[in-house]
Parts: C-alpha cells; structure tokens; sequence
C-alpha cells in the first residue's frame, strides 16, 4: 500500500542530461536508445516508443508470448526470453509481474555487459511505463551487477529515473552499492546529487525510508572535505545529519578535522576535538591522523609536530599507525625538512614512556615508513641528524634500518649497526639477533654472523640455541667444517648453548666427507680432550674416511681405542652395533688385520650381533686374492693363524 500510494504523489524531474553521454557509450549496441538526437532510432525502440497508438496484443497473442517468455526463462534460453518481452513492449502490453521481475532478475546475473545493458534498459522502460511492476529485489540486484561491473554512470542513471518516476525503495537496499562505485573510482562527486535528493525526499515529503545512513553522509563528507575542500558544504553535510538524526562517528570527525586543518584553522581543530571528548569518543588516533595530513598537505609542518608531540601527552600517540608515519614522512623529506624530523623524533623520545616497546615508538614508525618507501638512505640522513644533534637515540630508530638490511641481506652493514647499538647500552631482542643471523648464513657471511653471535653473548642473552643451530647448519650447508671447528672451539664453554657429542660429530662428518683427515682426527683429539664421549657416529665417520684414502692402519688404531673402551666401561656406556660392526670388519679385512678382524667377530658374537659373511669374502676377494698361507706360514705365523681363522669363519677354502 504504502509503495501504491507513492506513486500516486505528483511528479518532480529530476535531471539525468549529464549522464546520457557515458551511458550512450555503455548501451552501444543500443538495447533501447538512450542517445540525445531530435528523431530516436526507429530500428532499437520498441513499436510503443515509436507509435504511442499501435495496437494491442490480443489476450491468446499475450498468453502465448508470455508463456514462451516463461519457458525461455526456465531454460536459460537468454535471447528468446528478450525477444518475446519485445515483443510484448511492442504491442504496449507488458509480462505479468513475476515475468517480469524475474526477467530483470536473469538477465542481471549474467555476467556478460550486453545482457547487463537489457536489464538496464528494461528497469528504466518498467519505470516510464508501469513502475508499479517493479519489485525492490529486483532493482537491488540489478544495482549489485552494476557495481560488479563497476559501471558507474548508468547505475547513477538508473537511481535518478527512479527519483523521477517517484519509484522510492529504502536507502539502504541502494545506497551502498552507488558508494562502493565511487569508492572504487576514486571520487564521491557523483554520489552528492544523489545524497542531496535523499535528503530533500526525507525532509521535504517525509519518506523516512530514503534517510541517508551514516556511510552516506560521511562519503558526501569526503567529497566535501578531501576532494572540494568546502569548509561550508561539509558544516552542511553535518546540520544534515543532526536533523536526520544520524550520529556522527571518528570518520565524520576526522574527515573535518582534515578540512579544517588543510585550511588552517587551528582554533576549529582545537574545538573539535573537545568535542568528541564530551561526546565520550576515547580512541583519538583516527582523528589526530585526519589532523595530521591536513597540515602535511598544506605544508604546516610545525603544526603537524605540534599534534604528534599532544597526542604523545595526551597518551593517545603511542602507536601512530604506519599510515600516519607515511604522510609525515612524504611532507617532510620531500620538503627536506630532515632536521625539522630529526628533532621530532627526539622530542617524541622524551614524551614516551620508558616501558614503550620499540615498535611502538613514533622513532620506530618514521623509520619503518622510511623503509616502506624505500627511502632508506633518507632514514640513514635521519639517524645522521639526530647523531649529529648528540640526541640519545632509542632503539626503536635503530630497529626498522635493521630489519632493512636484513630483507636486503646487507648483513655487513647491519653487523656494524649492531655492534653500535650495544655500544650505546641498548639491547636487541632475540628476535632480532636471529633474524640477522639467518640472513647472514643464507648470504655466506659468515664473519658477520659471527660478529652478531658475540654480540649476542655479550649482552646475556640467554636463548642463544637457536642461532648457535642457524649457525651451524649454515657451515655444514656450505661445506665449512673448518669455520664449524672455530666456531664450537669459540663458544664450547658457553653454558646457555649445551654442546653435546653430536655437535663434535657433525665437523668430524664434514672434513672426513672432504677428505681432510688430519682436521678430522685433530678434531676427535680436541673432542676427547674437553671430554667429551665419541659414539659410534663419531668412529662411523671416521672409518669410513679412512677407508676412502684406504688408510687402513688408522681403521686399526681405531678398533684398539674402542676395543679398550669396551673393555674399561662394559656395556654401561658404549656398545657396539651392526652398523659400527659393519664398517670395521669390511675396513679390517681390506688393510688385512685379520687379528683384529677375529677380535670384532668375536666380540660382535658376545654382543649377538648378526654379520653378513658374503660382503667380507668379496673385500678379501678383491684385496687379497693371491694372499697364501704356505707363504705366511715362514713370516709371520701370528699372522698367518689369524688367516687360517677368517678363511674358516667366512666359509673361504685354505
């Protein structure tokens, strides 16, 4: 009733001349034309348009064509759908209501423009003809392809022929999809008629239901304030909102904020921010940023130091938003303003507290957005300044240059930086410190990781495993056991790192894998001397290594020390296994110590150990086929037993 009623109020034109050019180009090809010429297009207006007394359809011709609409519908079939309620238009009959709608409703979730450019052209013939059969669902989803479609002007059109044919649907089954057009394009301006006829319908004719809401009001406020900078239209905007009775929120005030300090007036800054103090508003941050690029874009920059340093005592500027850092930034260094900035941060230094985590300091936020510009040599102009001025500079100035160079992987830079920071008493977190670190190993720079790690120690602190690991993996990657050898012998002591035997094992591994035996075996001595235990990958390691050069005499000096081991220490603490067994034996029989190869048998049978005879009968095969016992039996008759024995165990014939 209350939509019927509506359309019987008397009529008000409400212009869309402005937009017939963009929506000429968006109806090409034309559906209905909408081109401004004296004389339409026969071809693309219906007979209805172009002959107002053509006949009508009869009542089986109108059944017929809306029954093959509906059919068409039902089977997706697109173009007969069109051509039958063309054909309807054209004899000045129109589908039933349902048809309609669900005409509109199809061809509007197409995703192709043409089929979007019939709906359109549809709803607004529907609106000069018969609105009434129109249903809102119907025009919203139209709306939402549009701005899909993100096509602007024939959206803006659509809403106008509305006003004009005094079809009113609720706001806010509308507005928003119009604000989310102009949102995406960058600018409100086309929004404001629109916004002002709302107004007008509300206030004038008492239709509540058109109110503007509050996103409305503040998207004509940003046209007003960002975009006109219109001191007066945006105190109009708000007068509005009073009377609607819609409240305004820290956008609204901040959008004002921004107008008044572009233009100046610092008297109305000061006023409104009482304001929204009285108005129980808390949370400030959003305003002071709207302040601050007022008086970044026009140029007033002791203005903008001036808010920072109020909100820093007010407590409302701790964590200024990198957004707000950005806009300080860009006004000052492009005025190049950097001792200006300098002494802002110094300033702001003083007024934080001392509990105030580094990343959350104003220092850390102008530096971050530095970086985030890529302006990193003007952050280094930044710290310059502040040095040269004798300022103590917090840690939270030192930190994004750091993260810097560690995503750049300046690792030697960053090193030094370090070293400077602990030389002024401040402390990194761990985080930090390995982050750096890591960077360092993935370049193979190595001395700065090195570097960084001392550092590390020498300001006590307590979680150095990780790095030490990062460190170490690094070196055993690029194949430095001699650097991993420094390393460990540099930090072996350190308690809050606990080196185990496996650290040891990993550089014996590395210099046996890169036939340095010598560091290998110097390596296992200076083990051994800071007592600590080889196991079995530790002799693993070196077996295998020795067998590589075919240092077979070494293999043996080997099986005494771990024979003694075993004899000393029983099966408490060091046992053989199969694979320990394994390599001995193959390496024993190689260098032809069957004495000592009998000995692991025998002890490999006390510990039950399963050995494969076959792959030691091929190592004898090969090394010593043309061995005879006949000629051992006159050298060496130790020997020669040990011989007799092997051949016996292993299944080989005398």
């Amino acid at each position: 009733m209350r939509k019927t009623a509506l359309f019987l109020l008397s009529r008000r034109t409400f212009s869309s001349d402005s937009e017939i050019p963009s929506l000429y180009s968006f109806l090409q090809p034309s559906i209905f034309a909408l081109k401004r010429t004296t004389q339409p297009q026969e071809s693309n207006l219906p007979n209805s348009l172009k002959n107002p007394t053509s006949n009508s359809v009869s009542e089986p011709q109108k059944f017929n064509l809306e029954a093959t609409l509906q059919q068409s519908l039902l089977s997706n079939n697109t173009d007969e759908a069109w051509k039958s309620f063309k054909s309807l238009t054209n004899c000045s009959s129109f589908p039933s209501k349902p048809l309609t709608n669900s005409l509109i409703t199809h061809l509007s979730s197409l995703p192709d423009t043409h089929n979007l450019k019939r709906a359109f052209a549809s709803v607004v013939f529907v609106l000069e003809k018969n609105p009434s059969l129109l249903e809102y669902e119907s025009v919203k989803t139209l709306l939402d392809s549009m701005k899909k479609a993100n096509t602007g002007a024939p959206a803006f059109a659509l809403v106008k022929s509305m006003f004009k044919n005094r079809f009113f649907m609720p706001f806010e089954m509308w507005g928003c999809f119009l604000i989310d057009i102009c949102r995406k394009n960058g600018s409100f301006s086309a929004f404001l008629s629109v916004f002002h006829e709302c107004c007008r319908i509300a206030f004038g004719e008492k239709v509540d239901f058109m109110k503007p809401d509050l996103v409305a009001c503040n998207a004509a406020l940003e046209c007003y304030c960002r975009e006109v900078e219109s001191v007066v239209d945006a105190e109009k905007v708000f007068d509005k909102m009073s009377v609607l009775g819609v409240r305004p929120d820290n956008t609204s005030f901040g959008l004002l904020a921004y107008l008044y300090a572009v233009k100046g007036l610092n008297d109305k800054v000061i006023e409104l921010e009482g304001l929204i103090g009285r108005l129980g508003i808390s949370d400030k941050r959003d305003f002071i940023h709207n302040v601050i690029c007022g008086y970044v874009k026009s140029g007033d920059f002791e203005s903008v130091s001036a808010a920072i340093l109020r909100g820093l005592k007010e407590g409302e500027g701790q964590g200024f938003s990198i957004e707000t850092c950005i806009e300080v930034v860009k006004g000052f260094v492009q005025n190049g303003n950097y001792k200006s900035l300098a002494n802002l941060i110094i300033e702001s230094q003083k007024l934080e507290p001392s509990s105030v985590l580094a990343e959350r300091s104003f220092g850390y936020g102008v530096i971050t957005a530095c970086v985030n510009l890529n302006l990193l040599d003007k952050a280094h102009s930044i710290l310059d300044e502040m040095n040269a001025q004798g300022a103590l500079i917090g840690l939270g100035v030192y930190v994004p240059i750091l993260k810097a160079y560690c995503k750049e992987q300046r690792t030697s830079e960053a090193a030094q930086l370090v070293t400077e920071i602990c030389s002024l008493g401040l402390r990194l977190d761990v985080g930090n410190y390995e982050a750096l670190i890591e960077s360092s190993m993935s370049c193979q720079d190595f001395q700065s990781a090195f570097s960084l790690f001392r550092d590390m120690r020498e300001v006590r602190i307590n979680e150095l495993k990780g790095s030490y690991l990062t460190i170490m993996t690094g070196l055993t990657e690029h194949h430095r056991p001699e650097l991993m050898a420094a390393f460990l012998d540099e930090v072996v002591e350190d308690p809050r790192i606990e080196i185990g035997t496996h650290d040891w094992n990993s550089i014996i591994h590395a210099f046996c894998k890169a036939g340095r035996l010598e560091d290998a075996r110097r390596t296992f001595r200076r083990m051994i001397f800071l007592n600590f235990e080889p196991n079995e990958q530790t002799y693993l390691s070196l077996i295998n290594g020795y067998v590589t050069v075919e240092k077979y005499f070494s293999v043996l000096m080997l099986w005494n020390e771990v024979k003694r081991r075993i004899s000393a220490e029983g099966d408490k603490k060091f046992k053989l296994d199969n694979c320990l067994v394994d390599a001995f034996l193959y390496a024993l029989v190689k260098g032809g110590f069957f004495d000592a190869v009998m000995q692991v048998v025998e002890k490999s049978q006390e510990m039950r150990i399963f050995v494969d005879k076959w792959r030691y009968k091929q190592a004898f095969m090969e090394k010593h086929k043309k061995l005879k016992v006949s000629k051992l039996r006159k050298r060496n008759f130790r020997k020669m037993e040990s011989l007799i024995a092997f051949k016996n165990w292993a299944g080989l014939s005398s």
